[in-house]
C-alpha cells in the first residue's frame, strides 16, 4: 500500500474533521473551529476572484454582511424559516454582485480595489444607520439558530456538524472549477486580459460569473454566522474585516484553495493566542506577518511545500554540504 494515498489532503481533511468531531468536546475551541470554517468559505471565495481571475475585492466583508444582515432580519424581525432566509440572502448577495459588477468589473487593478472600496463602505454606512431595519450600532439581536427537523443547532458541536461539511463541499466545487475549463480561462484571465481575450476568452463574462461567485459564498457564510452568533452588528462586516480577508488569501497563499483553509486558520487563531500579550499584540502580529510575506512570499502551502522539496533535495544529495 502507498503511504503517499494518506497524505492526500482530501483524506487528511476528512480523518482530521472526523477526529474533531469524534474527540473534541470543548466549546471554546470548537467554537474557534467553527469560525475558521465560516472564514474559510470567505477566502475560498475571494481567492476565485482575486487567486485565480487576478481581480482586487476591498470590500467582500459587504456580502458578508448582506448574507447576514437578510439572514438575521427575515428571521428575527418576520419570523421567516432560517434555511429560506439563507436562500434570500443567496439572491439578494447574487443580484447586488451582479448589479455591482456590471459597471466595476470594467475597472482593472487598483481602480476595481477603490470601486469594490467604496461599496464596502456604502453598505457599511447603511447597516450603522438604518436603525428600524438593522438595529444601528447596536446591533440586531433574536437571531433564531438553524434546526434540521426540529433538531435544533444551537451548540458548538452541532454547529460543527453542519459548518464543516458544508467546507467541504464548497472546497470540493471549487477544487473542480479550478481544474475545469473555467478554471483554465480564470488563470488565463490572471495573467493577462489581452492575451486571454486573444485566446477567446470573454473575459467581462468569465469576471462577473466569479463576482457573483465569490459573493454566494460570502453570502452563505454571513447567513451561517448570524445563525451561529444570534446577532450581529455593523462592526464585523466593516473595512478592516475587507483587509482581513485579504491578508488571509495571501498569507495562506494565492490560487491555492487549500492556502485559503491555511490562511483562514492562522489569522483567526493567531489573534486568540496574542490576546496575552495585551499591549504588545498588534506589533507581534505584524511582525509575524511581516517575516511571513520576507521569507515565504508565496503563502503558506507553497511556501511550506517549496521548503519540504529543498530538504528532500537535500537529503537526497541534490547539494552537498
Amino acid at each position: 500500500m502507498n503511504p503517499r494515498k494518506f497524505l492526500n489532503p482530501w483524506v487528511l481533511f476528512g480523518a482530521a474533521a472526523l477526529l474533531t468531531a469524534g474527540v473534541l468536546d470543548n466549546d471554546y475551541y470548537l467554537t474557534l473551529i467553527n469560525f475558521i470554517g465560516i472564514h474559510a468559505l470567505l477566502v475560498v471565495g475571494l481567492n476565485l476572484l482575486m487567486g485565480y481571475g487576478g481581480q482586487i475585492s476591498l470590500g467582500h466583508a459587504a456580502f458578508f454582511g448582506l448574507g447576514s444582515y437578510t439572514s438575521g432580519i427575515l428571521t428575527a424581525t418576520y419570523g421567516v424559516n432560517p434555511w429560506l432566509a439563507l436562500l434570500a440572502g443567496l439572491v439578494v448577495c447574487g443580484v447586488t454582485a451582479f448589479l455591482i459588477g456590471v459597471p466595476a468589473l470594467k475597472l482593472r487593478g487598483y481602480y476595481l480595489a477603490m470601486a469594490t472600496l467604496g461599496f464596502g463602505i456604502i453598505v457599511y454606512i447603511f447597516f450603522t444607520e438604518a436603525h428600524k431595519l438593522t438595529g444601528g450600532p447596536s446591533g440586531l439581536a433574536g437571531i433564531p439558530s438553524l434546526s434540521i427537523g426540529g433538531f435544533k443547532l444551537d451548540t458548538p458541536k452541532r454547529l460543527y456538524l453542519l459548518i464543516w461539511p458544508v467546507l467541504g463541499v464548497i472546497l470540493a466545487l471549487s477544487a473542480n472549477l479550478v481544474d475545469s475549463r473555467t478554471g483554465r480561462a480564470l488563470r488565463a484571465l490572471h495573467e493577462g486580459e489581452t492575451a486571454a481575450q486573444s485566446l477567446g476568452v470573454n473575459t467581462a463574462k468569465l469576471k462577473l460569473l466569479i463576482f457573483i461567485w465569490s459573493a454566494l459564498y460570502a453570502s452563505l457564510a454571513g447567513s451561517l454566522y448570524a445563525h451561529t452568533l444570534n446577532f450581529i452588528a455593523p462592526s464585523s462586516f466593516g473595512f478592516m474585516f475587507s483587509i482581513k480577508l485579504v491578508t488571509m488569501v495571501v498569507l495562506g497563499g494565492m490560487a491555492s484553495i487549500w492556502g485559503s483553509l491555511l490562511g483562514a486558520a492562522v489569522l483567526t487563531v493567531l489573534p486568540e493566542i496574542l490576546t496575552m500579550f495585551h499591549d504588545y499584540e498588534v506589533i507581534i502580529f505584524g511582525a509575524i506577518l511581516m517575516v511571513v510575506m520576507i521569507f515565504l512570499p508565496r503563502g503558506l502551502v507553497r511556501g511550506l511545500k517549496d521548503l519540504w522539496e529543498f530538504r528532500r533535495y537535500k537529503k537526497e544529495g541534490g547539494i552537498i554540504g
